[in-house]
């Protein structure tokens, strides 16, 4: 899990980080019909939900293509909004977690959560074009590309 740790290190603002109990979590895993990958959860039951204002910022200053994140979705958001954006157009079976600053959201695939995992691909719905495309093929790796900047 040192990828999280060196993320939350490098990009987390310290404010208002409140670690996520682990039966929340598994709360909202019965509620989605899906489980987790094991390093999500890791980030969320050990520092709560990350805001990372910095990132832009950086992939601005640097001209990077990658789009960056800005926030970590609460537990009651990962949930409504995964429906409420599926409303709005995004393609059934996906698992919000993540933000940038233009409403586009970061995601799992339901079916790559059927199952107990380490990690699963992280995918990026583009709300203005309305299409999900896959950003890496793992949570951490996906962390790991802030990590690098």
């Amino acid at each position: 899990m040192n990828s999280i740790d060196t993320f939350v290190k490098n990009w987390g603002s310290k404010n208002a980080m409140v670690p996520i109990n682990t039966q929340d979590i598994t709360e909202l895993e019965s509620k989605l019909q899906g489980i987790l990958p094991d390093s999500y959860k890791y980030l969320i039951s050990t520092y709560g939900l990350v805001h990372t204002p910095n990132v832009l910022t950086k992939i601005c200053d640097l001209n990077s293509d990658i789009s960056e994140v800005q926030d970590f979705l609460s537990l009651e958001d990962v949930a409504s909004l995964s429906q409420l954006y599926e409303m709005s157009g995004m393609p059934k079976g996906h698992i919000l977690f993540a933000s940038d600053c233009k409403g586009n959201m970061f995601c799992f695939k339901l079916s790559d959560c059927a199952s107990q995992q380490t990690d699963a691909p992280v995918w990026f719905f583009n709300y203005g074009a309305c299409t999900v495309t896959q950003v890496s093929s793992s949570f951490t790796q996906w962390l790991d590309q802030f990590n690098e900047l």
